[in-house]
């Protein structure tokens, strides 16, 4: 098997009558690598009407969130929510639970702000990655004494960490980190909304939704990339999928398919196969669907990730409707 490593670039230009989601967590640690960290959220709606100069920015949510290095919420917030129920939570599959029970109305809403809460599970557990642009030993200086505990913590989490698979058996991890262009097109500056410059150690959870109508369907299209900054390549990406689906108008998935354009190893692509089981699947449900007809060695953490955000999309056609 060989490594996937095929940068997608820029985000794509807009479609007419179309309504895109753009949102973003950037990682950075002000007080170094034994800091806590600060996640600093942001997210946008943009509507595009049937000339691509037609725009209407429709939803924005930012939040900003410290962490603990054992991915304890110290301290979070939002303009728009009271969000002091989340302290002391922990970044993990239980957040979740917690965020149902404080601000389940955010959820039921698809709005840019639960997506972004949703994401600090995923983004506080591999965001350390990014020291090691930086010639930091990240695994061995967080949560786990070395690289070989943390190994067989993730056996069988996913399909790269099957037992047998070259994630538990080689001694380092390959480097399959290309450098990555900027996600703004340059030929279309609402592509995506405002991101921050960050020339120190960072790291960035980015996604794209895109959806409009064609065919009587609800057509999909999503990108998502985890990257770092790097003293020496500007972004260098450690995940990126490009996913595309459909659904009816009433909000079943029809068709879904996914692309790897960078996978940390060459085991990770066998989860594509397994994602046809969520067509059928109304589109409302995929966050708890995913998760049960896709877990373990099935899925693709990073790939789940993905999918489950489609739960995103009902709100979306609201607004292209």
């Amino acid at each position: 098997m060989e490594l996937i490593c095929n940068p997608k670039g820029h985000a794509p230009l807009r479609r007419p009558r179309s309504v895109r989601r753009t949102s973003s967590l950037d990682t950075t640690w002000p007080d170094g690598h034994s800091g806590n960290l600060l996640i600093e959220g942001r997210c946008r709606d943009l509507v595009t009407g049937a000339d691509l100069n037609e725009i209407q920015p429709a939803r924005y949510d930012t939040m900003q969130a410290e962490l603990n290095w054992e991915r304890f919420i110290q301290k979070i917030n939002c303009e728009r929510v009271d969000l002091s129920a989340l302290i002391g939570a922990r970044g993990g599959g239980h957040l979740r639970a917690v965020l149902d029970e404080h601000i389940h109305q955010e959820r039921v809403n698809g709005t840019p702000l639960y997506l972004l809460l949703d994401d600090i599970s995923g983004v506080s557990l591999v965001s350390g990655w990014a020291w090691s642009r930086w010639g930091s030993n990240w695994i061995g200086d967080a949560d786990f004494d070395n690289f070989e505990s943390r190994r067989l913590m993730m056996t069988n989490i996913c399909t790269g960490f099957a037992t047998g698979n070259s994630a538990l058996s080689e001694a380092t991890p390959p480097d399959n980190n290309p450098q990555v262009l900027p996600l703004p097109n340059p030929q279309d500056e609402q592509s995506w909304h405002a991101l921050p410059e960050i020339s120190h150690v960072g790291f960035r959870r980015a996604r794209r939704i895109d959806v409009w109508r064609e065919d009587d369907k609800i057509q999909i299209d999503v990108g998502f990339q985890d990257s770092a900054s790097d003293p020496d390549l500007e972004r260098v990406a450690m995940h990126e999928y490009h996913v595309t689906a459909a659904a009816s108008d009433a909000g079943v998935l029809t068709e879904v398919e996914a692309i790897p354009h960078v996978l940390p190893f060459p085991e990770c692509p066998g989860a594509i196969a397994n994602i046809q089981r969520m067509v059928g699947t109304p589109l409302t449900d995929m966050r708890a669907e995913v998760i049960e007809h896709l877990p373990g060695v099935l899925g693709c953490t990073h790939l789940n990730d993905l999918l489950r955000s489609l739960a995103e999309v009902p709100s979306l056609v609201k607004l292209l409707d």
